[in-house]
């Protein structure tokens, strides 16, 4: 039975960095944070893909466990994005996106989907994430939503109703400024926790990643990486990753949060030592522990 439910894009990226390039490989923000999401719990992906995409990534799904029941085919062309990256890898430069079958993506969730506890709503438009929100039988025990500056831009009043309706909004620090028209990134936090959300998580990349609560803050570091070849889908990872091991434990105490975060920045910075999902493939469950250890280390004092 799925425990955590993924919804986003499922593309093809071609992908450019000092270190190395990669042509249409397994990218997409549900691919990504599915993926991570298996490692601790039964996942299911909710997207859509052309008549084009290679049957090995399908394979590799479900090589992982991953129920494809809400992976849509229709006629056409997969999503795809072309960027690169230079030195500071913060920063994507889109070359080109071709939405393709993904322009017309209406998500549905197959019934075995509406029960599930733990919803992880990707990179989509807000109107898509409310819709399959109002699709659940009944509201789960935990949402958690991405966002980008794009729907921020496009649709500033819908990614609030979001913030409003979902458990935790992850933002990183750029998007909640915008968002919240305030250079403060902890004011930015406050305001997010006005609109009834229950967490707000800010991820800074490179630096870590802050917690707010009503009445505490977190603040979980970077794993200083050494050989990082490709941060892209990082950030998909750190959100179902985070989702997935929750779902596994069952708790969503302040201090069980604070575990999950740290289990999304270990997932995250093995994403980020591959192209494209390449690294995650040939990690366990005891390579991500053994990198939180690791995260301990690194803060005890």
């Amino acid at each position: 039975m799925v425990k955590a439910v993924v919804v986003g894009s499922v593309a093809l990226d071609s992908i450019r960095t000092p270190f190395g390039e990669v042509h249409e490989a397994l990218g997409g923000s549900a691919s990504y944070a599915g993926y991570a999401s298996s490692f601790f719990s039964k996942t299911g992906i909710v997207g859509v893909v052309g008549s084009d995409f290679p049957k090995k990534h399908l394979d590799l799904f479900k090589r992982k466990g991953i129920d494809l029941s809400g992976l849509s085919f229709a006629d056409g062309k997969t999503f795809r994005w072309h960027g690169y990256y230079e030195f500071d890898l913060n920063q994507a430069h889109t070359v080109k996106t071709e939405l393709n079958v993904f322009e017309e993506f209406q998500p549905v969730l197959p019934d075995s989907y509406r029960k599930a506890k733990f919803l992880f709503l990707g990179n989509i438009g807000p109107e898509l994430q409310l819709n399959v929100l109002g699709q659940m039988a009944s509201r789960p025990k935990l949402v958690v939503a991405d966002t980008m500056n794009y729907w921020i831009e496009k649709s500033r009043e819908t990614v609030l109703e979001v913030v409003k309706a979902v458990d935790i909004m992850l933002f990183n620090d750029a998007e909640a400024r915008q968002l919240f028209r305030t250079p403060s990134i902890v004011k930015a936090a406050r305001m997010a926790l006005a609109l009834d959300s229950d967490y707000a998580i800010i991820k800074k990349g490179e630096h870590g990643a802050l917690m707010f609560t009503p009445k505490s803050h977190f603040s979980a570091p970077a794993y200083p990486l050494e050989n990082i070849v490709d941060p892209t889908g990082a950030g998909d990872c750190f959100g179902g990753a985070m989702t997935g091991y929750l779902a596994k434990t069952g708790s969503l105490t302040e201090k069980n949060l604070r575990k999950a975060i740290i289990f999304g920045s270990a997932v995250a910075s093995l994403d980020a030592e591959g192209f494209s999902l390449e690294n995650l493939k040939k990690i366990s469950l005891k390579d991500i522990e053994a990198r939180v250890q690791e995260f301990k280390e690194i803060v005890h004092f």
